[in-house]
């Protein structure tokens, strides 16, 4: 129990979250979705033809990651998002840049304009977006 605790702890102080498996995020896009939900209505919100207990497992995950928490209703829980969907993109992205790009969002736009992943338009709003900030 001590040692779970401390990871916890850990895990709230840490500013990168635990990277999330394709299964974990498909499931927490329907649950920032929606806010909130039962398993099946999660299910239901999914585009993936996940079977129920495969869902309600990975759900379990989330938890222990710490991304959902769950309240109690009759004999159901209803899963709550404890992470904004906000901050999983920003951490998801500094390491990300980080681990590819040596932290520098510079490298990143030239490596996606060289790869003519990013047309002239869009660089041109990109930078319409900078300069408004």
């Amino acid at each position: 129990m001590y040692c779970y605790e401390k990871i916890v702890v850990l895990r709230k102080n840490s500013k990168r979250l635990e990277k999330l498996t394709a299964q974990e995020e498909e499931a927490m896009r329907a649950i920032w979705k929606l806010e909130g939900g039962f398993v099946k209505d999660i299910l239901d919100e999914m585009t993936s033809d996940m079977p129920y207990t495969t869902l309600a497992s990975t759900i379990k995950n989330l938890e222990k990651k710490g991304y959902v928490s769950h309240e109690r209703h009759a004999n159901a829980n209803k899963y709550i998002p404890r992470i904004s969907q906000t901050d999983y993109k920003r951490s998801f992205m500094s390491g990300f840049v980080g681990e590819y790009f040596g932290n520098s969002y510079k490298e990143m736009v030239s490596f996606f304009a060289e790869e003519q992943k990013l047309k002239p338009e869009e660089l041109e709003e990109i930078l319409k977006i900078i300069n408004k900030k």
